[in-house]
């Protein structure tokens, strides 16, 4: 059945689709489609995933990571961090120059000097930008005007001054919230400067007509080079659809109108791969596939407040328990993910960041035998007196929750599904109106920390991401003393003891690490993969007919 909305799709392609024009041909232009769409190219609202891909092509931070996640230089050149762990020196780089524009007069553009990073971050702050990237200044001084404690040495240095150490901000500033714009592109554009970025990126911006094409054009003028000293981009030209039908993008891609796909949400994951993550050798020759450990966790989540009242079923440590040892999540993967993901049996710190180990902690896999002896210890022998625990989640993971409800009733624990709209069912959350919930929590920056703040009694929801309402004095004592460290070994066997410490008191379920899925024509190369899924597009190739 699948196929034959294929077939009648393609057909449908076949008549509106027009041929290239002159122009195009023999030009090295990567095309791609975001099926969410874009909402803005100022950098202060790269929220989401598609608004960081879209961003990461037109502008620079201070640092970058690279496939490894390892902090490298980017338009800061070199850095130091004094012997309290609280001042951060930045040496920039000379030859950083921001696209031309007509806003920088005669010149038509200028170089980023140390008053360009000021500027950008304390935009960050202003309360009449309203940021969802506000948070990630968090850590830096204030001054007694409010404004961050940044200080220019020179054009070329500035000096960052944090509130208290906190060994994970290298990591944070190389978020794209924290990318460098030019004072003079925002004061001209204003409120429309998210639709005309200026920026110092590897490309630079052409052409948006929202929810059809966005179009961007190599920057002659770009910094950075290869390890054989040529300058970067390859690439002439980036043009992004918003194609929401996945069907539709997907055979696009297969008539190679499009070069690249990412991610599993399309029904076409059954044609390209098998239940164990493999692709269709029939695409063997057509279809470059690509995966790696994605830092993304998914979990449910029990609101475990014990000074809340109700949810009093789900506050017992043995049921919680019980729950996590009472299903197959190998068996989960491959019936309802095609084998992508790993099994979450290591605690709540994924796959793909520093210091993981599969298997160094224990944590929870399918024990029937646990779960009888759980239940005993609950008070409730075979789920006799068990209540029905709701269960709430969006219509995206009702497989995987009934998933869960079916392994579980073999035991007699009663889940009832609850879907929800996904914006409703965050707020829910987020209010702790909820007593058992979908979750999942994608690394801003990568550090464990990111993963194990989500258990700070100081984070509580709804003004922090501590959905369940966890707390231990030890687990905080942790926290504060990894914080305070700066040698990465110690800090490392600290963030195990307290992912340790959540596994053994469960507030939560861990479900699987996801993984980051690409598929690319045999035309495309040097896009790489890496656990942010970040897509780098500056190293990109692409092998044109003439």
């Amino acid at each position: 059945m699948m196929f034959q909305r294929y077939i009648t799709i393609l057909f449908f392609l076949s008549l509106i689709s027009c041929q290239p024009e002159p122009r195009y041909e023999g030009k090295a232009i990567f095309r791609f489609n975001m099926p969410e769409g874009v909402t803005s190219l100022d950098p202060a609202f790269a929220r989401s995933l598609d608004n960081v891909t879209a961003v990461n092509q037109l502008f620079n931070g201070l640092v970058q990571l690279d496939d490894a996640l390892n902090v490298i230089p980017c338009i800061a050149k070199s850095w130091e961090v004094d012997s309290t762990g609280k001042r951060y020196r930045f040496n920039l780089r000379t030859d950083v120059f921001f696209h031309k524009n007509s806003v920088f007069g005669a010149d038509s553009t200028r170089a980023v000097i140390a008053d360009d990073i000021i500027y950008s971050f304390n935009r960050l702050i202003d309360e009449s930008i309203l940021s969802p990237g506000k948070w990630v200044m968090n850590k830096i001084a204030r001054k007694k005007d409010g404004k961050l404690n940044i200080i220019a040495v020179n054009d070329s240095t500035i000096d960052i001054y944090l509130i208290q150490e906190f060994p994970p901000f290298l990591g944070i500033l190389s978020m794209q919230y924290c990318a460098i714009v030019a004072r003079e592109a925002v004061d001209f554009y204003a409120q429309d400067f998210r639709q005309n970025p200026v920026g110092t990126g590897p490309f630079k911006f052409k052409y948006w007509s929202e929810n059809s094409k966005l179009i961007y054009l190599k920057n002659e003028n770009y910094f950075e080079r290869d390890a054989e000293g040529n300058q970067l981009p390859y690439l002439e030209a980036v043009s992004i659809s918003f194609i929401k039908d996945q069907e539709i993008a997907f055979l696009k891609f297969l008539k190679h109108e499009i070069d690249y796909l990412s991610g599993l949400k399309g029904s076409y994951k059954d044609e390209l791969l098998n239940s164990r993550g493999e692709l269709n050798p029939k695409y063997d020759k057509q279809v470059v596939f690509e995966k790696s450990p994605y830092l993304n966790t998914e979990y449910l989540g029990f609101y475990v407040d014990a000074s809340q009242a109700g949810m009093e079923q789900v506050k017992q440590k043995a049921l919680r328990k019980a729950i996590n040892y009472g299903f197959e999540r190998v068996k989960m993967l491959n019936y309802l993910r095609n084998g992508i993901g790993f099994p979450a049996n290591s605690g709540f710190i994924p796959k793909g960041l520093p210091g993981f180990k599969m298997n160094h902690k224990k944590g929870y896999s399918f024990q029937p035998d646990s779960v009888v002896a759980l239940l005993i210890r609950a008070g409730y022998p075979n789920g006799d007196g068990l209540k029905p625990i709701v269960l709430s989640t969006s219509a995206e993971y009702l497989d995987i929750c009934e998933y869960l409800q079916s392994q579980l009733a073999d035991f007699g624990i009663p889940i009832e599904v609850s879907v929800n709209q996904a914006a409703t069912n965050n707020e829910m959350i987020a209010n702790g109106q909820l007593e058992f919930f979908r979750k999942s929590w994608v690394a801003d920056y990568p550090d464990a920390e990111n993963y194990l703040s989500l258990f700070r009694t100081k984070n509580f929801s709804p003004n922090g991401p501590n959905y369940t309402h966890f707390t231990s004095s030890y687990y905080d004592s942790l926290y504060n003393r990894a914080m305070g460290e700066t040698n990465d070994s110690i800090r490392f066997s600290l963030y195990g003891k307290m992912d340790s410490i959540i596994i053994e008191e469960a507030p939560i379920v861990p479900l699987f690490y996801d993984e980051v899925v690409r598929f690319r024509l045999p035309s495309i190369s040097g896009i790489g993969v890496n656990p942010m899924n970040l897509l780098v597009l500056k190293y990109a190739r692409k092998s044109v007919q003439n």
